[in-house]
């Protein structure tokens, strides 16, 4: 049964206007889920918006439980001692994830392997020996796609195992032919989503997925992967939080590798063998001990004092919006033209974005949206 936190969590998860970094603030704000879901409306309010958020009832998400519960999975919450340690490095973590299978497997070494779906047979065949290599030592993760990722959890099921990180819902296989390979997983491995049961896959919720793959994984190993593909994403997000990337290189004449080849020539791993993998693998036990953007964001708000709705935050409102453009800034280059205090900054920062003023880029950027007036 969840406990009444995690209800509370999730409605606050499920709340419009909440992504993954809007509610670590939140969190790191108000301290506790209720309090910062009790805060929402008038945050909202002073954001300058009079639409009322729309937070789903307790009834509703005790439903999205009961939903994951019957389909033999379960929801794990970012800060629970079981959420994957390497996940939580990002700095948009999942605040929860839906997990079937062996949830143990997503806090050990892994390794990532993505690549085209219409990939050649000399791709698939690579991708199946390196796949069932590495599998015999780390976990290897995909995303349950046509081509190279489907190889890629077949093979390393023969000597090791596997998680599938999926776009939709527990309960919508996608592709539709790889039903039984996901059945497959969460008996022997893990599929792991941040989608609601019933979410049908669409464009939007891959990029969630592609980060799912990255944040498990030491590193990313891409096996034919054309210009723009979302092997590519899967590589940028986890040599942008730290992890190693591979390729394995191929035929200048294929457009299927040219995107691979791209990643060698900006210092990606040129891949023949596991081998090739195993000796670049960084040390896993320094990246779960090492201080993560969420500490160095809580450390910020540890050290500020509150805000109420004085007139030192209707100034700092005032200041930020003034600053705040349609080109994405940095926040500490706001906070040093506003002349204010983090947390005043932050402050505000969450205001606008629950309001839907403001728009949260990678790399802790912030723009106004165009629609938003000044």
């Amino acid at each position: 049964m969840p406990t009444d936190d995690h209800v509370t969590r999730l409605r606050l998860i499920r709340t419009d206007g909440v992504g993954p970094i809007t509610y670590r603030r939140l969190l790191d704000r108000y301290r506790t889920a209720a309090a910062a879901l009790a805060a929402v409306p008038h945050l909202v309010r002073s954001g300058g918006s009079s639409t009322p958020p729309a937070i789903p009832s307790e009834s509703h998400v005790r439903r999205e439980f009961d939903a994951v519960e019957k389909l033999g999975g379960r929801l794990i919450f970012a800060g629970d001692p079981d959420y994957p340690p390497l996940l939580a490095q990002l700095d948009d973590a999942p605040p929860v994830i839906a997990v079937l299978g062996d949830a143990a497997l997503l806090s050990l070494p892994a390794v990532a392997i993505v690549g085209g779906r219409n990939a050649s047979a000399a791709g698939l065949r690579m991708a199946e020996t390196l796949a069932e290599d590495l599998a015999a030592h780390v976990t290897v993760v995909s995303g349950l796609a046509r081509g190279i990722d489907g190889i890629a959890h077949t093979a390393s099921m023969r000597t090791g195992r596997t998680i599938a990180a999926i776009a939709g819902g527990l309960d919508v296989p996608y592709p539709p032919e790889n039903a039984n390979l996901q059945r497959l997983i969460g008996e022997r491995g893990a599929v792991i989503t941040e989608a609601m049961p019933g979410t049908e896959p669409q464009a939007r919720h891959f990029p969630r997925r592609n980060r799912l793959i990255a944040g498990l994984a030491l590193g990313v190993l891409v096996v034919e992967a054309a210009r723009r593909s979302g092997s590519l994403i899967t590589a940028n997000i986890a040599r942008d939080s730290g992890r190693e990337v591979f390729a394995v290189p191929g035929s200048p004449l294929d457009p299927r590798t040219r995107g691979g080849n791209d990643l060698i020539r900006e210092g990606a791993v040129l891949t023949e063998t596991a081998q090739d993998v195993l000796d670049h693998l960084p040390g896993f036990g320094a990246m779960f001990r090492g201080r993560s953007p969420r500490d160095e964001i809580a450390a910020v708000s540890e050290d500020a004092p509150g805000f109420d709705d004085g007139s030192d935050l209707d100034r700092a409102r005032s200041r930020v919006i003034g600053l705040l453009g349609p080109t994405p800034i940095l926040v500490d280059d706001l906070t040093r033209r506003c002349q204010l205090s983090a947390a005043a900054v932050m402050a505000v920062l969450l205001e606008l974005e629950l309001a839907g003023r403001v728009e949260t880029l990678p790399g802790n950027r912030f723009a106004l949206l165009t629609d938003a007036g000044s």
